[in-house]
């Protein structure tokens, strides 16, 4: 199997005890090791992939808290950086009635933004592996251009590049993500994957069609469009597939598009990357229906990490 490194920030989620607007009951928090690139990286270990999380935490009670959440669910976190400079970052995490949630960062500062390209682990690219990142690590310009720096130095030593834009639109000061530096990290990966959500945002004057067609030229080898409950889109040279997810009752959909990319890296890993794989037709629709379920799965229970689901839990709801 090919190892999987998720690099980017892990923070702790904050997450509301109350749902919806019962604005009459006192609203309380629960701490939940999270992160979106923390998140894959668990989800790829908790379904037997070996994966290494990249990234820094604060040497305070929240960032002792996480590492020992990454390394009770099988994460290598000998690449993680603790500093007395910054916090760890926290996420108060709020949910309506379906689950669909709303975010308070308390980022910047933090100290996952401090991560700089003289911490990479020694050697860290010598074997070819699926790297992971996300926008999240652009929000500002030194740590946009580690993240550029660390895709582009992956890319270079034959690693394969996935890349989820998981778009956090209050992290930027401005208030809106940047679209154009989005796009430039999207454009060094093989594996893209959007919300319809955040297709619609990155779009801008172009089409759906257009905007897919361009990563594509850029270098992507497939795009994949997720949109809740409804069927995912995955398109690449030749190949126009469309997978539905299993239905279940959304109790918090924090972790579900890192639940679903976790998986998607996790059939990669054992399937291989040096191989065609963005031209098997039915690899890719195997491989999307297991992340599908991934997602759907961690949408049922509350938290990140602990939302995530094992072989034997994907088992169990395919049988469902």
């Amino acid at each position: 199997m090919t190892s999987v490194i998720a690099f980017g920030e892990a923070l702790v989620d904050m997450l509301s005890n109350r749902l919806g607007d019962t604005l009459d009951q006192p609203e309380t928090f629960t701490p939940y090791a999270g992160g979106a690139p923390a998140n894959v990286a668990v989800a790829c270990a908790r379904l037997g992939v070996p994966s290494r999380f990249l990234g820094m935490v604060g040497e305070d009670t929240f960032g002792h808290f996480l590492i020992r959440e990454l390394e009770h669910h099988g994460v290598d976190t000998t690449g993680i950086v603790r500093t007395n400079v910054a916090r760890t970052a926290l996420a108060f995490v709020s949910r309506d009635a379906a689950g669909e949630r709303t975010f308070d960062f308390y980022r910047p500062p933090a100290a996952d933004l401090l991560y700089r390209l003289h911490h990479l682990p020694q050697g860290i690219f010598e074997f070819p592996a699926i790297v992971h990142l996300c926008s999240n690590s652009l929000t500002d310009s030194a740590i946009a251009d580690t993240t550029l720096s660390i895709a582009q130095a992956a890319r270079d030593a034959g690693c394969l590049i996935s890349v989820d834009a998981n778009l956090r639109h209050n992290l930027w000061v401005s208030g809106t993500a940047d679209a154009g530096l989005v796009t430039q990290l999207l454009d060094t990966a093989e594996l893209v994957k959007v919300s319809l959500e955040e297709l619609d945002y990155l779009c801008g004057d172009k089409t759906q069609a257009e905007w897919v067609a361009e990563r594509l030229s850029a270098g992507a080898k497939i795009v994949v469009v997720t949109d809740g409950p409804n069927p995912v889109r995955v398109s690449g040279t030749h190949i126009d597939l469309r997978i539905s997810p299993p239905e279940v009752q959304a109790v918090d959909t924090t972790a579900g598009g890192d639940a679903f990319i976790g998986g998607l890296l996790a059939e990669l890993s054992r399937h291989g990357f040096e191989q065609d794989w963005h031209q098997d037709c039915a690899f890719l629709a195997r491989a999307v229906d297991i992340a599908c379920r991934c997602g759907a799965h961690a949408v049922t229970r509350p938290g990140s990490y602990a939302a995530l689901p094992t072989l034997d839990d994907i088992q169990l709801l395919r049988l469902g």
